[in-house]
């Protein structure tokens, strides 16, 4: 199965300003496959993507809708998700963006990666799949030797965007070895700053055009809103700086704000009832930090708290900021080298819940190049404060609540994840199949609003691998 990773940034403390889908001449979206939201946007594999999310703007909650593959790269393209069968290999004469283009004068191109030929709308061949490929099925394409052409193998790309052809609208499609689908998440990484990078450089792009990055679906155990919950990155000259937007948004979105930028003024399947993705355009501003924040006065990790050496009470405050001659795309906290705490910024200030006892701490940063940065250190806590929640086993402890006693609305969630292979990336509460809480942490403490009755209640992790973990138990709420 697969995702799309496309889209955008986010930065310190940005402030929302209304926009509006520009119009644009050269749109490029491309796919990712298979990874979570958690498992890409702060993941130290991925430099590149997380470095262009942060100068650029990141959707934090956009989702796929549907697994496997096959349906949301047809969402992307016809609105619809058409099949869920990955071997499909019918033409499909359902409305698609082709025809929409085509009436209103555009041009396009289908990138694939690995395509044999030219105007090949046969099955898999080595590392192209067809079904990442849905206009190979489109009867507007099959059954036009003149749209055929527009089907091309990647490589065809450079040349292109070398020579000033590329067209209105491009769908770059990575082989199965370069898209994170059978390749590492660091071989993709590496492919997109190779291959998409130049992009961004380009002049007539840098004129009006719009890039996209988003992933096809997560993980097959992640079902959020059909297909999970996945990254999509936007860049280009009107898109917001430094900006995170905290819309829900789903494929039909993005194929609405790919037309509306493109201006075809009608728009096939669900793309035509859903909204544009508006607030990703337009400009920023940035406040300053809050009092009291953490400044790096020179390159690496500056750390004002805890001291080394202190002894403190739990929950701990952990003030630091990083510095580097590139931008910082994310911090890390590491207590007694497992990851406790992550945040894509280049400061934080957090309390963490740790156990009595001595502990080796590290903060750690990374800026946009991939070049690391760590602070160590040493500190003893004194009370658990309450809250401290250790992991004994492999797995999702929760500590609170617990399924033999009835709870009153908040429900004060306490929790902690451990894997043996990788650092826990992020935890999420699910009540009754619903996302309530996310943080990029491998423990949390938080309180969620549940009315009475009988509610179902997950607690899930994920490690750097892509690994789940789940706890799930049935409470009551009075």
């Amino acid at each position: 199965m697969k995702k799309f990773l496309f889209v955008l940034s986010f930065l310190l403390f940005p402030l929302l300003v209304i926009g509006q889908v520009p119009a644009s001449s050269h749109v490029v979206v491309v796919l990712e496959e298979n990874h979570s939201y958690s498992s890409v946007i702060g993941n130290s594999a991925m430099p590149y993507l997380n470095s262009l999310a942060s100068q650029n703007t990141l959707a934090t909650q956009y989702y796929a809708n549907t697994h496997p593959s096959i349906g949301n790269y047809f969402m992307l393209t016809t609105g619809q998700i058409i099949t869920n069968n990955d071997s499909f290999m019918s033409t499909v004469n359902a409305d698609n963006i082709v025809r929409h283009l085509l009436s209103a004068g555009k041009t396009w191109k289908s990138y694939a990666e690995s395509l044999p030929g030219v105007g090949y709308v046969g099955g898999d061949s080595g590392a192209y799949v067809r079904h990442h490929n849905p206009f190979s099925y489109f009867s507007d394409v099959v059954n036009s030797s003149v749209q055929r052409l527009n089907l091309v193998p990647f490589s065809q790309f450079a040349a292109d965007l070398n020579n000033n052809q590329l067209p209105d609208f491009s769908f770059v499609v990575p082989n199965v070895n370069n898209d994170a689908h059978d390749g590492s998440l660091q071989t993709a990484d590496q492919w997109l700053q190779s291959n998409v990078g130049p992009v961004l450089n380009n002049p007539a792009f840098q004129q009006d055009g719009i890039l996209i990055v988003v992933f096809d679906e997560s993980f097959s155990t992640d079902t959020a809103s059909g297909g999970g919950h996945v990254a999509a990155v936007i860049a280009g000259p009107h898109v917001k700086r430094g900006f995170k937007t905290s819309t829900f948004y789903q494929h039909q979105n993005l194929l609405k704000t790919v037309m509306t930028a493109l201006g075809t003024g009608s728009y096939p399947g669900a793309a035509a009832g859903a909204g544009a993705m508006t607030d990703v355009f337009g400009t920023t501003t940035t406040n300053p930090p809050p009092p009291g924040g953490c400044a790096a006065s020179n390159i690496g990790v500056t750390v004002c708290s805890p001291t080394s050496g202190s002894t403190d009470a739990s929950p701990v405050t952990f003030q630091a900021a990083a510095k580097s001659g590139n931008p910082i795309t994310a911090m890390q906290i590491y207590v007694d080298n497992n990851l406790a705490y992550t945040r894509q910024t280049a400061t934080l200030n957090t309390n963490l819940d740790v156990a009595s006892g001595s502990h080796y701490v590290v903060v750690q940063a990374w800026d946009s190049t991939g070049a690391v940065f760590k602070t160590p250190v040493s500190i003893t806590v004194t009370g658990s404060g309450g809250g401290a929640c250790g992991p004994a086993n492999i797995g999702v402890t929760v500590c609170s609540p617990t399924s033999a006693t009835s709870f009153n609305s908040p429900v004060q969630v306490v929790a902690s994840a451990k894997s043996g292979a990788a650092p826990i990336t992020a935890m999420r509460i699910y009540v009754d199949g619903v996302s309530k809480y996310l943080t990029n942490s491998s423990s949390l403490n938080t309180a969620i609003a549940m009315s009475s009755g009988t509610h179902s209640l997950v607690v899930q992790a994920w490690d750097a691998t892509g690994a789940v973990f789940k706890n799930s138990q049935t409470i009551r709420v009075n």
